[in-house]
């Protein structure tokens, strides 16, 4: 027989234990790049099979807009951004652990039309057509694939001539849907974002930049889970994140 007192400990011990337990869990939340989306989301699942106490929550958006929330104080632990220029403008104001930014990932600019679309586009010249009235572009003041669309098409000289046909979109997922519904003719996204709709859009061509598209990601100065965030920016480096990045068309940082 097991004595009432040795019972109440036990049951005090099971009872301290679980608050423990409690206690120890933590969540973060991670203002994630809106091309991220499917991966991040990936990536957070095979993480907290790994960490069952822990928990990632997100914020998927434009680039600048996250930064923007960031910069007024919105609880966030882990910024991943699809340029080098908005996390430039993070660590000039201070928002960042320096010395955790890292790239993590690239990937490419890329010109897509409707699945069914009969328009022929071999170079970004031919957008230039009259057959093509309505291109989708990330808003650059805020979305780091408007900047990359806006150098590409600066380098040919149509950045200002092709400005009445564009729509700009908030973030470039917005930009991918709108082709995938046909409402425009074609639009600029990322290789990653044409990949995940391989059945409602298609590639028309690449763009050819002189800044290479590449993404960071940094802790938080003011986030107060900076361990969970570090594990969290280690998985993502990691080779079973690069995996996951690589499933949903990201390459390497070394390629």
């Amino acid at each position: 027989m097991i004595s009432k007192n040795l019972t109440k400990k036990l049951l005090a011990s099971v009872i301290g234990l679980s608050f423990a337990s409690i206690v120890q869990a933590e969540e973060i939340v991670v203002s994630a790049a809106a091309s991220l989306n499917n991966a991040f989301k990936e990536i957070a699942t095979q993480f907290e099979k790994k960490h069952p106490a822990d928990k990632i929550l997100f914020n998927f958006a434009a680039s600048g807009t996250l930064l923007q929330q960031i910069a007024k104080g919105a609880p966030v632990d882990v910024f991943a951004s699809a340029d080098q220029e908005t996390m430039d403008q993070a660590e000039q104001q201070q928002l960042i652990n320096n010395e955790t930014r890292k790239d993590f990932t690239q990937n490419t600019l890329v010109l897509i039309s409707p699945i069914a679309s009969s328009l022929t586009i071999k170079e970004l010249t031919d957008l230039n057509l009259d057959t093509v009235k309505r291109i989708a572009v990330g808003n650059p003041a805020n979305v780091p694939a408007g900047r990359y669309t806006q150098e590409a098409l600066e380098q040919t000289g149509q950045w200002q001539s092709l400005k009445d046909r564009f729509i700009y979109t908030q973030n470039v997922r917005q930009a991918l849907d709108y082709v995938a519904r046909d409402e425009v003719d074609v639009g600029f996204v990322y290789g990653s974002d044409a990949a995940i709709m391989q059945d409602k859009v298609k590639i028309l061509l690449t763009a050819s930049l002189k800044t290479a598209v590449t993404y960071p990601i940094a802790q938080i100065k003011e986030s107060k889970h900076n361990q969970l965030a570090n594990n969290f920016i280690e998985f993502v480096l990691s080779t079973e994140g690069q995996q996951i990045l690589a499933k949903y068309g990201f390459s390497s940082i070394n390629q």
